[in-house]
């Protein structure tokens, strides 16, 4: 099983993480991987999803006959390389003028769906996978489900919701670096956390996240993957005023932000939030096996 876990990870290492690093990279070695830069068109974002989704696919039969179960880790892994040799949330900040940066929250909003587009390409190719193989298998940990179309729509509801006000006070918690206690906003503002501490706060705040849906709610690790895309938009909502960040320019320098949700990238929000959804889902299926059995 290790050995297929690392297989499909490898593919999307390979394939996304380090052949497609071109359609990423800036031309300034600290520079970050986001949309605003504007290093990524159209064409490339098409050449990516078909990485990822092709990625997906041979993930799925190296990882046989787990595919359906493995092959998901393809893609996210691949967008984690990039998330990791990314320049930070700090330095693009520095790149862009202060009365140009409320504009740049606007913009990051809603980039993560993008990524999340991404990652479901990955998704995508892993069906695509299963299809060709004809092989018709129930996921395993979905036992257990209710049948009834008002509960599940109620516990996909609540799973969505949880999921994202459980992975913004964990990151806020686990995403530590220098903070500083601001007498006039009257709370603290913090510094651009290292990306060690960046992928720490996201993996294990949505590991938690999606074991907390699927023992209490029964659901998949697909809510929470889909709030990992949902996480930043409302960090930005809440925090980004456009008094406080004009505080915050005067005041501090391009490293101190009003939150730390704020201080990590798009990219990095949802490849490691897929990445840690789908390892606490398992956690969570392994969990209820043991309390079941044991």
């Amino acid at each position: 099983m290790k050995l297929r876990i690392a297989a499909a990870v490898a593919t999307g290492v390979v394939l996304i993480g380090i052949l497609a690093w071109p359609l990423a990279a800036s031309p300034e070695p600290s520079g970050a991987v986001s949309l605003h830069t504007g290093t990524i068109t159209l064409g490339d974002a098409i050449t990516l999803a078909i990485l990822a989704l092709l990625a997906g696919l041979i993930a799925y039969f190296l990882s046989w006959p787990y595919g359906r179960e493995i092959g998901i880790l393809a893609a996210p892994s691949g967008l984690a390389i990039w998330a990791v040799r990314s320049g930070s949330m700090t330095g693009l900040m520095q790149r862009t003028a202060a009365a140009q940066r409320q504009a740049l929250f606007a913009t990051l909003k809603w980039e993560p769906v993008f990524w999340l587009a991404i990652v479901a390409a990955g998704f995508a190719g892993v069906l695509l996978a299963q299809k060709i193989s004809r092989r018709k298998v129930e996921p395993a940990g979905s036992e257990g489900k209710s049948n009834s179309r008002s509960n599940m729509y109620l516990n996909t509801a609540v799973a969505l919701v949880g999921s994202v006000l459980i992975a913004q006070f964990c990151i806020t918690i686990f995403a530590q670096d220098v903070r500083v206690f601001d007498d006039q906003l009257r709370r603290l503002v913090v510094a651009q956390p290292a990306v060690g501490q960046v992928v720490f706060a996201v993996v294990v705040s949505f590991g938690l996240a999606a074991f907390v849906v699927k023992a209490f709610l029964n659901v998949s690790y697909i809510w929470p993957t889909i709030a990992s895309a949902l996480v930043t938009a409302f960090a930005i909502t809440i925090y980004v005023k456009q008094d406080v960040l004009q505080y915050l320019v005067e005041h501090h320098p391009a490293a101190f932000f009003s939150n730390a949700v704020i201080a990590i990238l798009p990219l990095q929000m949802v490849a490691f939030g897929t990445l840690g959804s789908i390892a606490g889902y398992w956690m969570a299926v392994r969990y209820i096996y043991w309390r079941k059995h044991a």
